[in-house]
């Protein structure tokens, strides 16, 4: 290593699932201290947010790949306490925000250096721990997947979560008319507040009729879509000649039935994406991307995330059923 490993306890208390199953199945258990490999630092984690990926795996539906640990979280804010070797010493005390594959909620993790950045000073630790996941997601999806540029429209469903807010935010950073979905007319609201053109109480207005009318019956260039089932078929109703359909998440199921001669006539595309199984380098690639385009706006203040509640470690099952209630605006953090 280029730095000596502090000392530190052999063990430590960290969140897993113990088997499949609802929130309660979450609990402490003790998992040894990591220490970082080549390119890796280790993090005294100072926060770590908490994902939908992060339920799928409780739920049994997603899984660690081989070696990876089984503690959850996969976004964290901390101090670095170590350097693996090739990563310069220089990095000792720094806070960064890190893209992990796991074990995020904990009080030690281990994070690639290329997959994490310098925490501008403006961000309290709660607030970095909110981005990371989030950054990587809507910058790969929204921009590289979704082709999105300056003067479209895109459709953000699930406005009011951790992505959504961040979405948001982005998109209307990078010049595009933002058309955004929530639960109630109040959440609808707090999204135009962060930048939303249009906000769409999904519950009370047929949001395919809103973005037409709103469009002039153009309709939306881009949806980000975290829903899934019949939404799919509504959302290619209320899209654009040419327009990219993006897939995030399946929140009322995986399997949905498309009209391809729509797809055909009107030139539309379906993307989707999980950023776990994506290699190493391609993340690498896209927290270059990231630092050049995403990062000046976090430091400028221009985008900022949204945090709702900051809970200890221990009431990690708490926060998960907080999460699946649905009166989550932006993304809870664990403190340990």
């Amino acid at each position: 290593m280029n730095a000596a490993v502090p000392s530190l306890p052999a063990s430590m208390q960290a969140i897993v699932a113990r088997q499949p199953g609802d929130a309660s199945v979450l609990t402490l258990v003790e998992r040894p201290v990591p220490r970082p490999g080549a390119g890796e630092v280790l993090l005294r984690v100072l926060g770590a947010g908490i994902n939908r990926p992060d339920i799928m795996q409780r739920q049994g539906i997603a899984k660690p790949a081989p070696g990876i640990t089984d503690v959850l979280g996969l976004e964290v804010c901390g101090e670095v306490v170590a350097c693996g070797p090739g990563v310069a010493p220089t990095l000792l005390g720094q806070r960064r925000m890190a893209l992990v594959p796991g074990g995020g909620y904990a009080p030690w993790c281990v994070a690639a250096v290329d997959h994490s950045f310098a925490v501008p000073e403006r961000l309290t630790d709660a607030e970095a721990a909110a981005l990371p996941e989030g950054l990587f997601t809507v910058w790969h999806n929204l921009f590289e997947l979704g082709r999105l540029r300056m003067g479209e429209t895109v459709l953000i469903h699930g406005a009011a979560g951790g992505i959504g807010t961040l979405a948001v935010q982005i998109a209307h950073a990078a010049g595009c008319t933002v058309v955004a979905t929530a639960g109630n007319e109040a959440r609808a609201g707090e999204i135009k507040a962060l930048g939303a053109d249009l906000g769409v109480c999904w519950r009370s207005t047929d949001f395919v009729q809103a973005c037409l009318d709103f469009t002039e019956g153009r309709g939306v260039d881009v949806v980000l879509d975290i829903v899934g089932g019949d939404y799919v078929r509504r959302n290619l109703q209320a899209m654009a000649f040419g327009g990219r359909h993006v897939s995030l998440s399946f929140m009322q199921g995986s399997a949905v039935t498309v009209e391809l001669l729509t797809l055909m006539q009107r030139q539309l595309s379906l993307h989707s994406s999980t950023m776990r199984p994506q290699t190493h380098a391609e993340k690498a690639r896209m927290a270059q991307a990231l630092t050049r385009h995403v990062l000046p706006l976090l430091a400028s203040g221009r985008i900022a995330p949204r945090v709702h509640a900051c809970l200890p470690l221990p009431q990690a099952a708490q926060a998960h059923a907080l999460l699946e209630s649905g009166q989550v605006f932006g993304k809870l953090v664990l403190v340990p």
